[in-house]
């Protein structure tokens, strides 16, 4: 993303993950793990979405951890349909966000993964902002989010999305109530509108602080 990307690796379930992470300036409110859209269909940590989700969250104050899921660029393992994916997003919070505040981001398979994932942590942490771009709800079982979470969560999803029709994540998000902010003209990847959607972002995350 920048020259101060740094380049690393974590210890997942099926093998080594491919890690970056950039840095905010002075001490960061926390950690931020972001997740990719599909791995089979071209998805990795430096998708244009994704790399606006992480300069979002610099620009707020947090450091930002993208990594490529199992079977994709140098990371081990094969893909799981989201199973072992959430388990390789675990593995990047008990790397890089052991403890204190956590924020969890993903865009279109990604954004499945990160509702497994916050499921499966439960409890266990405080996650203190979520944002689900493009969420792929027409194309998997998304979990409902914890009740607790959901003020904490933005949804964006494309008034236009080719693939992922807005109408599968209004489906979802009706049963919980959860508010979906709609681009107007937009597609899945948000050609064009990608400053848009990092204001979006970071206006959530500073209504959050």
């Amino acid at each position: 993303m920048n020259a101060q990307t740094e380049r690393l690796e974590a210890a997942g379930p099926a093998g080594r993950i491919q890690v970056l992470r950039d840095r905010p300036e002075g001490t960061p409110r926390g950690v931020a793990v972001i997740a990719h859209p599909h791995p089979l269909f071209g998805g990795t940590m430096d998708n244009k979405v994704v790399q606006t989700l992480a300069r979002a969250f610099v620009q707020c104050g947090w450091t930002a951890v993208r990594f490529n899921f199992r079977g994709v660029g140098a990371s081990e393992g094969a893909y799981d349909e989201g199973r072992g994916e959430a388990e390789d997003l675990q593995a990047i919070v008990r790397a890089y966000a052991p403890e204190g505040p956590l924020a969890l981001a993903g865009f279109s398979f990604g954004a499945y993964v990160t509702a497994r994932a916050l499921q499966a942590l439960g409890d266990e942490r405080d996650v203190r902002a979520v944002v689900l771009v493009g969420i792929a709800a027409s194309r998997f079982q998304v979990p409902e989010l914890a009740a607790a979470s959901r003020d904490r969560t933005l949804v964006i999803h494309g008034e236009v999305d080719d693939t992922v029709p807005l109408a599968a994540a209004l489906d979802w998000a009706r049963p919980q109530t959860l508010p979906v902010t709609v681009v107007p003209g937009v597609e899945h990847f948000f050609h064009g509108q990608l400053p848009l959607l990092k204001n979006l972002v970071v206006r959530h995350l500073r209504a959050q602080e």
